[in-house]
Formats: structure tokens, sequence, C-alpha cells
């Protein structure tokens, strides 16, 4: 896979972000009056827009759900943002595929404040050409309007030089809705078989394997 730009999404695929998520999603359906013992039940909320998640998983009104996003980022900001883990070899190929030439940038849902915050606290960002995630009013919250945001604002014109990696079906169909291949990884929180309908091209099992696809 001979690509030059490469776009990586966050959650599930650089950093396993599962406790801080896990318990900002707890807090906010808990103010629903829901409580949720184990944390686990929550992992389908890492990856994908929350708002969606929210009337997906919970059945939550699209004005519920974005009031739920509210609670979350309030519990997010103040504590769950930085309970968050980067994968180990993460930095180690990272820094492999810039000394080989690749130009990487970030294409994340979760909010790009978010993100560059994140990505400075555990020391990614220096890998990174850009680093882009969705805006906190809700317009830029889908996948693909994340990846054409990225590829505009850096100028990525030939989508036969662009790859997005990650680990859920949301990033392999925006991928697909703005024309370019994908790669799925199996270490973050999607299965083989969520990647592999969604249409990505090629899937990484470890880290490795992706920079050897790479």
């Amino acid at each position: 896979m001979d690509k030059k730009y490469l776009l990586f999404d966050l959650d599930g695929t650089l950093t396993d972000p599962k406790e801080g998520i896990t318990k900002s999603v707890q807090y906010a359906l808990y103010k629903f009056g829901i409580t949720i013992e184990d944390r686990d039940e929550l992992c389908p909320f890492i990856g994908p827009p929350l708002k969606d998640s929210f009337m997906e998983f919970y059945n939550f009104s699209e004005e519920d759900a974005k009031k739920a996003v509210i609670l979350y980022r309030e519990y997010f900001t103040d504590k769950g943002m930085l309970d968050n883990k980067v994968y180990e070899g993460a930095e180690e190929v990272l820094k492999s595929l810039v000394d080989r030439g690749k130009k990487l940038y970030v294409a994340s849902s979760k909010p790009e404040v978010f993100v560059r915050q994140i990505m400075k606290h555990f020391g990614l960002d220096i890998y990174f050409t850009f680093m882009g995630g969705s805006d906190l009013n809700g317009t830029r919250d889908k996948k693909a309007d994340v990846i054409r945001y990225v590829m505009k604002e850096c100028g990525l014109k030939d989508p036969e030089r662009v790859v997005m990696i990650g680990d859920r079906k949301h990033d392999i169909l925006g991928a697909r809705e703005v024309s370019i291949d994908s790669v799925g990884v199996l270490y973050g929180y999607g299965s083989r078989q969520e990647l592999e309908e969604a249409g990505a091209l090629k899937i990484a099992e470890t880290i490795f394997d992706l920079q050897n696809l790479l």
C-alpha cells in the first residue's frame, strides 16, 4: 500500500480511551436516571459520534442526545480526557512512518480542541502535520465531514494517495464517502466483521501489522 498521506483516527487507533470515555458516558446517563454498573457495556460509544450513539443505544431523542453530549463533555473536560493511554508501539510506528517520508494527519470524531490537547499531552503531536476533529457546535460531526475538512485544510487533492486508518465502521464508511481507501485495525474496538462489511481495503491485526501495510 503505497500511500503518502495517512489519516489516523484517534480513539481506538492511536490511544485507548476506554476509562475516560466510559466514565463520561456513565456520568451523562446517570444524569438521565440511567445507572450503568459495568462500564464495559459502554465500549460501543468509543469511536462513533456521541450524539448518534446516545440515540442508537439508549433511544434518546435528538434533543436529549444533545443534552447528553453536553453532560458528557462536562465530565470529560474535567476528568475523563486524559484518563487515556497510548497503545504500546504506537509512537515507534509513527516515528518510523515519518522517517520514511509519510505525512501524518489526525481525522477524529472527537472535538478538535480535545484532540489537540490529548495529542500534545502524550507527545504524539510532533509526528503530525495537522490534527483535525469535529467541532463543538455539531456541524462537523460525521467522519466523512471530518475527513473532507482535513483534506481541504491540508490541500490533499489526490485521493489515490490518501488512506484513512481506524478501528470502527464509521472510519471506513467515511473514507468510502469521500472516495479514499481505508485500513481497519483490530487492536481497537471494532471487529473484523464490522470492518470488512464496511468495506475496509485492508485489515491490520496489530499496530506493527499496520506499520508493515503502510
